[in-house]
């Protein structure tokens, strides 16, 4: 495993990968996802092993994840926005064909790792947001309620009381840094701008943006897909980097897959999974890989906060952090026989 520094963002990634196991150990099939989220990994490895398919193995973890609110950036109940509001990112991808699903700013549907799956299968698009994708989600069958609960209600009134920080507005009046809106645009903040190289300072173990999970079968195909709760007291129509594809999670059959997890709005910026899939298509470890898509973030933003990890297709995996002290990762395979937790340090 390649050392690194990491940052991350809770958000919940999910990839799998369906591949012939290799003649050098008890690799495959392989379940891998960022985050000691051992019931998500259970889940899926459960799912693989009793003839479900790496489709159905990667949407039963990531759902586990959302009913059971994962470190609370998962699903609902938690990190509501600056309204209140709870809302959901998620994504599924299949690397045989390139299809994917998502849906960014989910509202009242608490499976949105289901309704990505259906965006994919039940549509010929590949992202839907909003209250559109609530009607979607609707019209697919799945149930509308709240996603607000006692918990997410107290984290809102708190803020409030501390003057609405975190607070992710900038370059406008009242100082968000110390004030609640409503807010206006500074005047002529367009001739000097005062964002170059920042990161969220509010991003960290305890603010993350995903889950992310690796399942390899023996099948030969790869699924990658996340699933989020988002940032807390985001603003609002905010869409993280959990469903965009390339950014939260790629899957290729071609060379595997990878799921990134931390400050989403810079990692995005970057397309780190698909950086890494693609890297180890040209013949890069898992280590390698996962090290070359972290490195451009880095340079441009020293102080980001990041993960990710990496599966080929010999079950092989690797991670590479920044901004934390330590990155965790459960990994189930034939060779472990259950889950295990594996701490990569972030340098």
């Amino acid at each position: 495993m390649s050392t690194s520094r990491v940052t991350v963002h809770t958000f919940f990634i999910c990839t799998l990968l369906n591949v012939v196991t290799a003649s050098n150990g008890l690799r495959l099939p392989i379940v891998i996802n960022t985050w000691p989220f051992v019931e998500a990994t259970e889940a899926a490895w459960k799912a693989l092993n009793t003839d479900h398919s790496a489709e159905d193995s990667l949407v039963t973890g990531c759902s586990v994840c959302e009913i059971i609110q994962c470190d609370g950036s998962v699903g609902y109940g938690s990190n509501p926005d600056e309204t209140g509001e709870t809302t959901l990112d998620a994504m599924v991808m299949d690397g045989s064909t390139f299809d994917v699903g998502a849906v960014g700013d989910l509202r009242r549907v608490k499976n949105a790792i289901g309704v990505a799956r259906a965006v994919m299968r039940h549509s010929s698009h590949t992202l839907l947001v909003g209250e559109s994708a609530t009607h979607f989600a609707v019209e697919m069958g799945f149930k509308e309620e709240t996603l607000s609960t006692n918990k997410s209600r107290k984290m809102y009134s708190q803020w409030k009381q501390d003057n609405c920080q975190p607070n992710y507005r900038r370059n406008v009046t009242p100082d968000p840094r110390k004030h609640c809106g409503p807010y206006n645009p500074l005047k002529n903040m367009y001739q000097k701008p005062q964002s170059a190289g920042e990161a969220h300072p509010a991003v960290d173990q305890n603010n993350h943006d995903t889950i992310g999970m690796v399942i390899v079968d023996t099948k030969g195909s790869v699924f990658a897909g996340t699933t989020t709760n988002g940032m807390n007291h985001k603003v609002p129509g905010r869409v993280g980097d959990s469903p965009i594809m390339g950014a939260g999670a790629y899957a290729s059959n071609a060379s595997g897959g990878a799921a990134a997890t931390g400050d989403g709005d810079i990692m995005m910026r970057f397309l780190p999974s698909y950086r890494a899939v693609i890297e180890m298509e040209r013949g890069a470890s898992p280590d390698e890989a996962a090290k070359i898509a972290m490195l451009p973030i880095i340079k441009y933003y020293p102080k980001f906060n990041g993960a990710i990890v990496t599966v080929n297709l010999t079950g092989h995996y690797g991670a590479y952090c920044h901004g934390f002290s330590w990155f965790k990762m459960s990994i189930a395979n034939p060779e472990f026989g259950a889950v295990k937790v594996i701490s990569v340090p972030c340098l």
